[in-house]
């Protein structure tokens, strides 16, 4: 039998993309954790759902008495921490929800697993790993001319969910000082493929314009961010988790730079090889794009400096920026059902099994 993770978030883009990869390659028995909030989505992990390493458990990471029974009947020998409220316009109109999940919920669930950890005897203590997904929005924003964050950038978070983000990697870090509990963290750039929500960038520009929508950004569309396929990501998470040091960070990025108004003119022009623009009544999709007033406290910049990972774990991104947006592009034209659904809220009644 092969080892025993609980993937917290598991029906989230990120998670349901770390499931699919462990349930496909690796004998792994998995506990699928996730409260089933609007980004949580079953549809996406309807391909491995019949198998039987994959158990799923709607539950709120908030939930302590829940967390202790799962712990107890699933005996994990690692935890991956994904689940996580992360769009920030929605934690700009909402932030407690965010401090909630990201912030109470993350230290019931460290709370939890130490209390399990605790019960096992040594060679399983010493196995045990507790891996927090973080982002790189803790680090605050760049200039156009700083170098890139590194593991050792001070936290200077600008948005309430950067904020509950950065909080929560402090609470692992301080449960592994304090306590013992063996903890790996790790901190990336933007996320882009299949299955991720439609209020993100790529996915909201993509189906936008499918419909021929306006393509809305913010101010001048000039700000940048390192993006990141997200299989990319579920590759150097999984081998943090196998061969990272306990206690250290690891910074994750594509090492591909783009302003935002870049990224939208590439989905215009990829979109357009598929699906004429005619066909939404515009001559070219970036006739749709309009500029909005910006949002608060909008980071400028992002850069993540990711050769640590490179160095001690052999890791580094397969997918170019060209070649994982075409394949996002694809994705999402290929699966229409599964966005439609998104769209509707039709996907919020779906239920495995």
């Amino acid at each position: 039998m092969g080892q025993r993770i609980m993937v917290t978030g598991g029906a989230g883009f990120i998670g349901s993309a770390v499931v699919r990869r462990l349930i496909a390659e690796s004998d792994c028995q998995l506990a699928v954790v996730d409260k089933l909030t609007y980004a949580g989505n079953l549809d996406s992990l309807a391909a491995v759902a019949q198998s039987p390493r994959f158990h799923f458990h709607q539950l709120d990471i908030a939930d302590a008495g829940a967390l202790a029974r799962l712990f107890a009947e699933f005996q994990p020998d690692a935890v991956m921490h994904l689940a996580a409220e992360s769009h920030v316009d929605r934690s700009l109109d909402g932030p407690g929800e965010f401090i909630q999940t990201n912030v109470v919920g993350t230290s019931v669930l460290l709370n939890a697993a130490l209390a399990y950890w605790r019960t096992l005897p040594a060679e399983s203590q010493s196995a045990f790993r507790f891996h927090q997904v973080s982002t790189d929005e803790v680090y605050g924003d760049l200039t156009e001319q700083e170098p890139a964050f590194t593991e050792q950038h001070r936290y200077q978070p600008s948005s309430p969910y950067s904020a509950s983000k950065a909080a929560a990697d402090h609470l692992v870090r301080a449960w592994h000082r304090s306590y013992g509990l063996p903890v790996l963290l790790s901190n990336c750039s933007n996320n882009y493929g299949p299955c991720q929500f439609p209020e993100k960038l790529i996915p909201h520009m993509i189906l936008s314009a499918l419909q021929g929508k306006p393509l809305p950004l913010y101010g001048d569309g000039r700000q940048i961010r390192d993006w990141l396929y997200v299989d990319d990501h579920v590759e150097a998470l999984l081998r943090i988790l196998q061969s990272g040091r306990v206690g250290e960070t690891y910074n994750i990025g594509g090492d591909a730079e783009r302003r935002n108004i870049e990224v939208v003119t590439c989905i215009c022009e990829l979109l357009a090889e598929w699906q004429p623009p005619a066909q939404v009544g515009v001559a070219r999709y970036q006739d749709l794009i309009s500029h909005v007033r910006d949002r608060p406290g909008h980071d400028r910049r992002y850069a993540i400096d990711a050769s640590k990972i490179r160095a001690e774990l052999g890791w580094q991104p397969r997918e170019s920026f060209a070649s994982g947006m075409r394949k996002t592009v694809q994705w999402y034209l290929a699966n229409t059902t599964w966005w439609q659904r998104v769209l509707s809220g039709e996907y919020r009644l779906q239920r495995l099994g």
